[in-house]
């Protein structure tokens, strides 16, 4: 009750409440808070159920000056709802929930020296722990140069030539299963719809295709070069369901192969009989196009959850003279009905 006899707003639990639940000194609370390797499991135990059953929220000042951490790390992004970077972005939160972290986002409508300065300023002045930045442009690299080295970082899904710790997906070996797949099949040659050439996921799936092709000895055609929409596919689709002599196309993604498959049948041309298509990422409907799409499956959970595993490593210093060490999550081809044999 207020001094007007009135009810009064609870207030929040604080540190010694818990204590008092538990049973045990404030001194052992803070412990469970920043060193809980320290508590035996009984006691930490009871500690946890009696912050779970107060609703008690730690307070992060005294957590980052008890211990110089505040467990959040910050995370720079692409603002794109495109299926990889979006999925990215989730394997990174989800791995870093599964360690008790929080993450602060800072979403970026271009990647560049400038705006990703000012992100990593954004997220400096919050206390983090590390930076995440997921640069999935060749454009980033300059800015990305220029950040401090005093600077707990890791990059996904950039240029390899950085001066930081990287994850990433193997874009050239996802491109050569896929182009490999459809060459067994008896095709001669594999057209392409690539993604946009600032992409460095564009370009390892290029250099991928391209590479096998060449080893093998077949024709390389022209490039067709796309911006990852299910138009722009549908649009060179078009074209290439005009040519009587393209029979395989690897699409750098699925959106794009799905705007392929929607020309190919327009025009008459079956799938897989008359063309057989591969695309890239094995998004959520892929098994549901018609027909089901023969695609390269990325892991973004594992791209996520070893991002975080190097950011640990530099937090705790262990990593400090890893700079140029790389996680690379190789993909993996799921075949379904939109590939068939040349008869």
């Amino acid at each position: 009750m207020d001094e007007d006899g009135r009810p009064g707003e609870r207030r929040p639990p604080v540190m010694e409440d818990v204590a008092e639940l538990a049973g045990v000194s404030a001194m052992t609370v803070s412990r469970v808070l920043n060193n809980p390797e320290r508590v035996r499991p009984a006691t930490r135990d009871r500690v946890l159920a009696a912050m779970k059953t107060l609703d008690y929220r730690p307070n992060l000042a005294a957590r980052v000056l008890a211990t110089g951490r505040s467990n959040v790390l910050g995370v720079v992004s692409f603002d794109t709802t495109l299926y990889g970077p979006a999925s990215t972005l989730y394997g990174i939160e989800r791995a870093a929930r599964r360690h008790d972290y929080l993450i602060s986002i800072v979403s970026l409508s271009e990647l560049n020296r400038r705006s990703i300065g000012e992100g990593v300023d954004r997220l400096r002045s919050q206390g983090v722990d590390g930076i995440i930045i997921v640069a999935p442009h060749e454009s980033a690299a300059e800015g990305l140069r220029d950040l401090p080295p005093d600077l707990p970082i890791v990059v996904v899904g950039a240029a390899e030539d950085l001066p930081f710790p990287l994850a990433s997906v193997d874009q050239c070996t996802g491109a050569v299963r896929a182009v490999r797949h459809l060459l067994s099949l008896g095709h001669e040659t594999v057209w392409h719809l690539s993604g946009p050439a600032d992409w460095v996921d564009s370009g390892g799936r290029l250099a991928g295709w391209r590479q096998t092709l060449a080893a093998q000895g077949r024709e390389v055609p022209e490039v067709l070069v796309g911006d990852w929409s299910a138009e722009s596919g549908y649009r060179l689709g078009e074209r290439l369901a005009r040519d009587p002599s393209v029979t395989a196309v690897f699409a750098a993604n699925d959106a794009m192969a799905l705007g392929l498959l929607r020309a190919l049948r327009e025009a008459g041309r079956r799938v897989p009989e008359d063309v057989s298509v591969v695309g890239f990422d094995d998004v959520p409907e892929a098994p549901y196009f018609s027909p089901p799409l023969t695609t390269v499956r990325q892991n973004f959970g594992e791209v996520g959850r070893r991002a975080f595993t190097l950011m640990l490593d530099r937090i705790s210093a262990s990593g400090a003279d890893g700079a140029h060490h790389r996680q690379v999550v190789e993909p993996e081809l799921v075949v379904r009905d939109s590939t068939a044999g040349r008869r």
